[in-house]
């Protein structure tokens, strides 16, 4: 099996697409003695930003487990990123570029998982008209949201690179075609609307978006076998279900995470080309959709998440009322402010105060501190521009933070 196929066109000095890979909506502050590519930079940004530290403590399929040895969001990404680098790094594609965007593709997730997401995604339909998907919110919060400070004691945004910020938001979408080609054009990350429906821009970012369906299959399965939500028996049949389709009893009566990445991996490094673009081949494909489709009929829809769902539902929503209902125009920080004197809501309002106070804009009553200059995302005038600050709060929340926030809310 022959690599490094793709080494021409890796994203490298003297590539077409060189130059705007590596383009950032605003200049970074240099250092004399960096020794960091453009991409490793990014790299380091993600990882030490507050959003990505917070991923270990929300759910990627089980929700708020006692088990230590259950995924979760960030260990999920872990895997991404590692599977991401197996396979750039024998088809010769750029690996730091590989990995800085498997490392940021799921920091916007919102807390609960998918349910979560769900429930934002109505809110927002509702209070903005416009849909809520964590990869368009993962690239909100690496443009807007997530902040560093420099060299000079500064709040600044991640100010990642085009091609990351791409491979973050384009890694939307089941992998239900043969293959996947990157796109040729350049495009403003923040036209595209609909999850799924705009090829990434690099072959690197068409990489990571195969990894991300790879990343969980197995692990959702073993996951769900540890906390007994399948039986010996679901496995086995799984198992019979996928020697019929490929016709082949050369299967192994163990289906785990190892077997499965391994697997995958080699096959997309057989079968992938610069002209057949990254692809696994066809019996592979119809196992990845027969796992897919196992794992929704007897995980995600399993009874035994139903009363989490309801849960999570109550949290949000109840976080999101309350906190809406402190809006009162020019004078929403004078409101918050008020509440906090009168020692009420004494985890939420602080929080959510500064959130505010760091992310609105200048008025004729209120000016930031000259600490803060990321950009100014709220006008507080305008209604609209403070349910999006909500939205944003809560979508940064830990599980375990929003449970927290709901008792703050709740409890007297």
């Amino acid at each position: 099996m022959e690599g490094g196929i793709f080494t021409k066109e890796k994203i490298h000095p003297g590539h077409q697409k060189w130059d705007v890979a590596i383009s950032r909506q605003k200049p970074l502050y240099e250092r004399e003695s960096d020794i960091r590519s453009a991409f490793s930079r990014d790299y380091n940004r993600i990882i030490h930003c507050t959003a990505y530290r917070r991923l270990k403590h929300k759910t990627q399929v089980f929700f708020a487990t006692s088990n230590d040895h259950i995924c979760t969001r960030i260990e999920h990404v872990n895997h991404v990123t590692s599977i991401s680098q197996t396979i750039a790094t024998y088809l010769g594609l750029n690996t730091e570029l590989t990995m800085a965007m498997a490392m940021g593709h799921d920091i916007g997730h919102a807390p609960f998982g998918h349910q979560g997401e769900t429930i934002l995604k109505e809110i927002s339909q509702k209070e903005l008209g416009k849909s809520f998907w964590h990869e368009k919110n993962s690239l909100r919060f690496v443009d807007k949201c997530e902040t560093l400070e420099d060299p000079n004691g500064k709040d600044k945004n991640l100010n990642l690179t085009y091609a990351v910020r791409d491979g973050i938001i384009c890694h939307c979408g089941e992998v239900d075609d043969l293959a996947i080609f990157p796109r040729k054009t350049v495009i403003d990350l923040e036209s595209i609307e609909e999850p799924g429906k705009t090829q990434p821009y690099t072959w690197e970012a068409c990489v990571v978006k195969i990894a991300d369906k790879i990343a969980y299959l197995g692990r959702d399965i073993e996951d769900a076998r540890t906390l007994k939500i399948i039986e010996r028996s679901d496995l086995v049949m799984l198992i019979d279900t996928l020697k019929n389709l490929i016709k082949s009893k050369n299967i192994s009566r163990k289906i785990n995470n190892t077997i499965l990445i391994h697997d995958f991996i080699i096959n997309l490094c057989q079968h992938s080309s610069l002209k057949k673009g990254i692809k696994i081949s066809p019996d592979r494909l119809e196992i990845m959709r027969a796992l897919r489709k196992f794992n929704y009929d007897n995980i995600y829809n399993h009874s035994r998440l139903d009363n989490f769902k309801k849960y999570s539902e109550l949290i949000l929503k109840s976080i999101y009322n309350k906190l809406r209902s402190f809006y009162k125009g020019i004078d929403t920080i004078k409101e918050l402010e008020r509440y906090k004197e009168n020692d009420m809501y004494l985890i939420t309002l602080p929080l959510f105060s500064e959130w505010i106070k760091k992310y609105c804009k200048n008025s004729s009553i209120f000016t930031r501190i000259k600490k803060y200059e990321n950009e100014a995302l709220y006008d507080l005038e305008n209604e609209k521009d403070y349910y999006q600050a909500v939205i944003d709060f809560i979508a940064g929340m830990t599980d375990s933070f929003a449970i927290k926030v709901f008792d703050d809310i709740s409890m007297f």
